[in-house]
């Protein structure tokens, strides 16, 4: 996954499809194994010294210590690392004539050539057969290594514990980041992700039932009274981080990020895309008034489709200046991309419909109030309480005030639904929030991730999507 130097599509491809990258796995692991014990025995040795060397070399091309990666490593190199180390060594090893070694192939060819010495005397044929030393020193010279292979197994079975094979087997995890021997202990591995998001489409873009949110890669979070927690976000989403969850994202079949259009989005995803990444991205756009500058920058930067920010296009509703709304739409709609608008309050896709806005899709915030944090609503009132620091007034925690009145209104509409909000940022579990969206109509839900929650979040969408939804509104997307 980290992979950014030749061959790097290769690698790429290979975990971005779990059956071939279990194959690998299973691959690296024997072949780590069988390459290791005929050094250890000296079997062969030319071939797996040979074989040896190619693997590593792979590893060095897949992940070079000249070019930044979160990969786990060994030591601060730039240029030669362990594995060209090890690669070199096992070229010159292989380079070795096999009488040099002593191996348990030597102590086979002594007692093959005795064999026939005594089938064939000297005498009595033609062949000069090499002379050897007194055989029991020959034995032990060549079974030198055995007690040191003893050893090793020892201390691996002790540091491990006394395991059969089948129980390693059923025990190891692989991953899309780490090789054969390392394996990683936090969050899920891509070896265990149940198959790809299900995907719809909106006009002709085919979008992942799942779309990746932008807020935490954004370093922004609905953090209630937390004060820290957006300082810290945009700590630890790095430019790496970031496309380290994006690449996750792709191998999970989320294809779309919803992202905000700013230069720090801008330039991670030119990054992201540069290195092969393919993730589609739908712009959360910022028109002021009849300036529409962020929505072209959206447009010109690779997006696929672009919508008015929740909070723009709610005030617009408020203040009835539907004009406002009217022109980013039709603009996005003229340059060929699908178009819509995001909205907290029910009012902003009824106004469209009342004003005949044909928009591609709406995004509107979707979830319930049964969670701890949120503000005792009136569940006949669409309208968000407003913000304050009384306890009966919101503070970062509510974004839906009326789950039913939002899934009613989308019966009778055939617009594309992306819900947004679903887990109440972050309050509500994926298993609850997620069939609650569906089953209520969405045709999308867009989430923010970290990168250890992707996989978790996929399989989940994934079983979700594959059973029985109690849903009654038809898919349109």
């Amino acid at each position: 996954m980290q992979s950014k130097w030749l061959f790097s599509g290769f690698f790429h491809w290979l975990i971005s499809n779990n059956n071939s990258l279990q194959i690998v796995d299973f691959l690296n692991i024997w072949g780590l194994i069988i390459i290791g014990l005929c050094l250890f025995i000296g079997f062969f040795t030319r071939v797996a010294s040979t074989s040896g060397a190619l693997l590593l070399l792979l590893y060095y091309v897949a992940n070079p210590p000249f070019i930044y990666s979160l990969a786990p490593s060994e030591g601060h190199f730039y240029i030669i690392n362990y594995n060209l180390i090890e690669a070199a060594a096992l070229i010159v090893f292989a380079s070795f004539h096999k009488d040099y070694l002593w191996s348990i192939q030597r102590l086979i060819a002594y007692y093959h050539s005795k064999l026939k010495e005594k089938k064939f005397p000297q005498e009595d044929n033609h062949e000069m057969l090499e002379s050897y030393n007194d055989s029991r020193r020959e034995l032990i010279k060549n079974l030198a290594v055995l007690p040191v292979l003893g050893v090793a197994f020892w201390g691996m079975a002790k540091k491990r514990g006394w395991i059969s094979f089948e129980e390693k087997n059923l025990a190891a995890k692989t991953d899309g980041i780490s090789g054969a021997s390392m394996m990683v202990t936090k969050g899920r591995k891509i070896s265990e992700l149940k198959g790809k998001v299900p995907a719809g489409k909106i006009k002709n873009v085919v979008l992942s039932r799942i779309m990746a949110g932008g807020n935490l890669i954004s370093g922004f979070a609905h953090s209630r009274d937390l004060i820290y927690v957006s300082s810290w976000l945009k700590t630890y989403f790095t430019d790496e981080k970031v496309i380290e969850t994006l690449w996750l994202c792709e191998a999970c079949g989320i294809n779309t990020a919803v992202l905000r259009c700013d230069e720090n989005t801008i330039r991670i995803l030119d990054k992201y895309w540069k290195r092969g990444g393919k993730i589609q991205w739908l712009a959360q756009t910022y028109p002021k008034g009849s300036d529409i500058t962020n929505v072209k920058a959206a447009i010109d930067n690779g997006a696929i489709g672009a919508f008015v920010m929740g909070n723009i296009a709610d005030q617009i509703v408020y203040n009835k200046k539907i004009e406002d709304l009217i022109k980013p739409i039709e603009f996005i709609q003229s340059q060929g991309l699908i178009a819509g608008t995001a909205a907290h309050s029910i009012k902003v896709p009824m106004a469209c419909v009342e004003h005949g806005i044909k928009v591609d899709f709406f995004m509107k915030t979707f979830h319930d109030n049964l969670y701890w944090s949120a503000t005792t609503i009136d569940p006949e009132d669409s309208e968000l309480p407003k913000q304050g620091k009384d306890h009966n007034q919101a503070n970062d925690n509510i974004w839906c005030m009326s789950a039913p009145i939002v899934a009613d209104f989308f019966k009778e509409n055939t617009t594309p639904w992306i819900a947004y909000k679903v887990l109440a940022a972050g309050a509500i579990k994926p298993e609850d929030g997620f069939r609650h969206a569906f089953e209520s109509g969405a045709d999308f839900a867009c989430v923010g991730m970290f990168d250890f929650q992707v996989i978790d979040n996929a399989n989940i969408a994934y079983d979700i999507l594959n059973s029985n939804l109690k849903r009654e509104r038809k898919w349109y997307g």
